[in-house]
């Protein structure tokens, strides 16, 4: 099992997958708008607790896996960073105003799923044997 995170009162492991899909499914990313747009992620992320653990992404959308902390809002986190990457990469890559000229470059919705360890059914059986006597 993977080392877990702390702090001074909890012990804990929270790994999400975040995909952010381009307004419209527009196809604007390629490999340096997707690098800088990790960077930005990079930059922001440890205000909220969060650390980058995989980036990859399409012409139309972003994966990512981060870590996070019990304290982390990660729906504020994603607002921030989709409003700082946004007006950053329409700025630094004039191109992308061709296909999203006066729209935000993330759509508003996104797809966030837990990701751990343990399979779903694993921890549901591992939660249902406490407190049975095993003789």
């Amino acid at each position: 099992m993977r080392d877990m995170d702390n702090n001074a009162h909890s012990v804990y492991l929270l790994y999400y997958h975040l995909v952010m899909v381009v307004k419209y499914r527009r196809k604007v990313i390629n490999d340096d708008i997707s690098e800088r747009a990790k960077e930005i992620f990079e930059y922001i992320a440890p205000n909220y607790g969060i650390t980058l653990e995989e980036w990859n992404h399409d012409m139309d959308h972003v994966h990512v896996m981060f870590r996070a902390q019990p304290r982390t809002e990660i729906s504020k986190f994603i607002n921030a960073y989709k409003s700082a990457s946004s007006r950053l990469l329409k700025k630094e890559y004039p191109k992308i105003r061709e296909k999203l000229w006066k729209e935000a470059f993330w759509s508003q919705s996104f797809c966030l799923m837990t990701a751990g360890e343990a399979p779903i059914e694993v921890i549901r059986k591992y939660i249902e044997s406490q407190g049975e006597k095993h003789e």
